[in-house]
């Protein structure tokens, strides 16, 4: 069964780091796009960064560009968001998901599987 799980989330204050990890199961992950999303509530889902497996290459969304880093480690079969200067805006649940498809595009259709998320709350 093809499965991700993002673990990491918390609560930390403005200015914090904290570093997500999504687990993937099931499947190995060369040769996929993985990318990270977030949502609030009330709002649509919002594509964070994305990474191409085969290459490590990636792409971020302007908000998050500069401050979150998207790793992977094939060996562990694990992709990594690593989160610094947060802000209360950068609060949300995170989702990571993958797609077969090898582009670096933040949009949401293209990506087949999905996790269930981490909450991220960034508050003093």
């Amino acid at each position: 069964e093809v499965q991700l799980v993002e673990t990491g989330g918390g609560l930390v204050r403005p200015g914090g780091s904290l570093r997500l990890s999504c687990a993937a199961s099931g499947f190995t992950i060369e040769d996929y796009t993985i990318g990270w999303f977030r949502r609030v509530p009330g709002k649509e889902r919002e594509g964070v960064s994305c990474l191409t497996t085969n290459d490590g290459r990636t792409n971020y969304s302007d908000s998050v560009r500069g401050r979150f880093s998207m790793s992977r480690d094939t060996a562990k079969n694990m992709v990594y968001l690593q989160m610094n200067s947060l802000k209360p805006e950068d609060t949300a649940v995170y989702y990571c998901a993958f797609t077969t498809v090898l582009l670096l595009r933040l949009w949401v259709p293209l990506y087949e599987h999905w996790g269930q998320g981490t909450q991220v709350t960034v508050s003093s």
